[in-house]
């Protein structure tokens, strides 16, 4: 199994995810605010990731993978945040929360793998 083109694909799902989810938000400022920047950490694990896979060295590879650690951590955030401000439906923020728990532990042990390189 390539898991590299397994987290490609997960990551790219994971921001389709969210991007439809906020989709379902009502338009006023607050609002706006948090699904602009809970697109953009979501999009940005994705895009992150695929350079990841992409990087010309080890050092590389690291730094882009720190990104994603990060943006995926950030993401994580504004979900809490739309969870307490009940912004989705229960089981919306289950599913949101479950995907991005999984991608958070799985990013940060490469990291931590990668750091041991």
């Amino acid at each position: 199994m390539d898991y590299n083109q397994l987290f490609r694909a997960r990551t790219k799902n994971f921001s389709i995810l969210i991007i439809k989810s906020m989709s379902s938000l009502p338009y006023s400022d607050d609002v706006s605010i948090i699904r602009k920047q809970i697109i953009r950490s979501a999009t940005s694990v994705a895009a992150n990731y695929r350079a990841v896979s992409r990087a010309r060295s080890e050092n590389e590879k690291f730094a882009k993978l720190c990104i994603v650690v990060e943006e995926i951590d950030e993401t994580q955030l504004w979900l809490e945040i739309i969870e307490e401000l009940e912004y989705l439906s229960p089981e919306k923020m289950i599913e949101l929360k479950s995907e991005c728990e999984e991608l958070v532990k799985v990013m940060t042990k490469y990291k931590f793998r990668l750091s041991q390189l």
